[in-house]
């Protein structure tokens, strides 16, 4: 199940759009999937979290509930649930999954199914303290307005990466996670 196409390519297929395939690692992106949780409110908001400072892997950093797909689990909507819950407790049953947007690439070696589901407000999250510092919303219409996606860069390696940001209150959304949510748009009618 996909979302609406728009005509044309993607804006952005992952971080590979900036920069030469020959930057990326040797092997095969790993399989990832985050979920994308748009809370169904008069003004519907997408959830975001601000993971934990100590964390080994985007410490502090803005991103959505999600990792790696693990073999046990059925695909990326199933992996995508169930690091949700263990993020930030969301039971899986209470998403209603609406499709996939666009695989993202990441540099770091990820192959990234964004999963997008439409939850209710009322939904009693739990984050895990050991994962996430802060749970956030930022209007939807927001982050897919293309008018908020500034694209900047940084030397990042020994080597100039561009990358998309959307700023929101004091909080930076940017790479992947900024990256996802510019894919979204260009795919949303």
């Amino acid at each position: 199940m996909a979302l609406g196409r728009a005509a044309g390519p993607p804006r952005l297929a992952g971080d590979h759009a900036f920069a030469s395939l020959a930057d990326f690692p040797g092997r095969a992106p790993v399989p990832a999937a985050v979920l994308v949780p748009v809370l169904a409110r008069p003004e519907p908001t997408v959830l975001l979290t601000r993971r934990t400072a100590h964390l080994k892997h985007h410490a502090g950093q803005v991103a959505f509930p999600g990792g790696r797909i693990d073999p046990g689990d059925p695909g990326p909507v199933a992996a995508a649930l169930r690091e949700a819950q263990e993020e930030v407790g969301l039971p899986p049953d209470r998403v209603d999954v609406l499709g996939l947007s666009d695989p993202y690439v990441t540099a770091t070696g990820y192959r990234v199914h964004p999963v997008v589901g439409v939850v209710d407000p009322g939904v009693a999250l739990r984050p895990n303290v050991q994962e996430v510092a802060e749970l956030f919303e930022v209007p939807l219409a927001h982050v897919l307005d293309p008018s908020t996606h500034q694209l900047r860069e940084a030397e990042w390696q020994g080597r100039i990466r561009r990358f998309y940001v959307i700023e929101w209150q004091g909080r930076t959304i940017w790479g992947a996670t900024a990256g996802m949510l510019v894919n979204l748009a260009a795919r949303l009618p």
